[in-house]
């Protein structure tokens, strides 16, 4: 698959990384050039400066082939903008979205858009942990 993930923090270096191992075909997209020593030493894939909101940068990305675009920046805001964009514009297959805030991970659902929250999924963790 052809997959373009909007953001190189901690997790958008990890899932990079462990998406090409499996073979697929990653572009990674940040705004500082700084962010991409995250990924790993051996990472074949593309690191691409630029803006995710941005249709031109997106284009550069391979958007228009990609089979899935993951939002994974730390701002919900510019996540869910990126989302609509990759959906919407370029009829992205699959689309996900980080989103931190658990109220607007509904309202993001609304829009047709897959979202998902570290808050809450870590906080699901931590009550399983304390159940055991």
């Amino acid at each position: 698959m052809k997959i373009v993930i909007m953001g190189c923090g901690r997790v958008g270096a990890q899932l990079a990384g462990i998406l090409e191992q499996d073979g697929h075909e990653i572009t990674v997209l940040d705004i500082d050039a700084y962010s991409f020593r995250r990924l790993p030493p051996d990472f074949r894939g593309t690191a691409l400066l630029g803006n995710g909101m941005d249709e031109e940068v997106l284009r550069r990305a391979g958007i228009e082939e990609a089979d899935v675009f993951v939002a994974m920046t730390q701002g919900d805001n510019r996540n869910v903008m990126a989302a609509q964009i990759a959906k919407h514009i370029f009829n992205v297959p699959r689309v996900l979205s980080r989103i931190y805030d658990p109220l607007r991970q509904e309202m993001y659902e609304t829009l047709g858009l897959e979202a998902f929250s570290p808050t809450t999924i870590f906080a699901e963790l931590v009550k399983e942990k304390i159940e055991e």
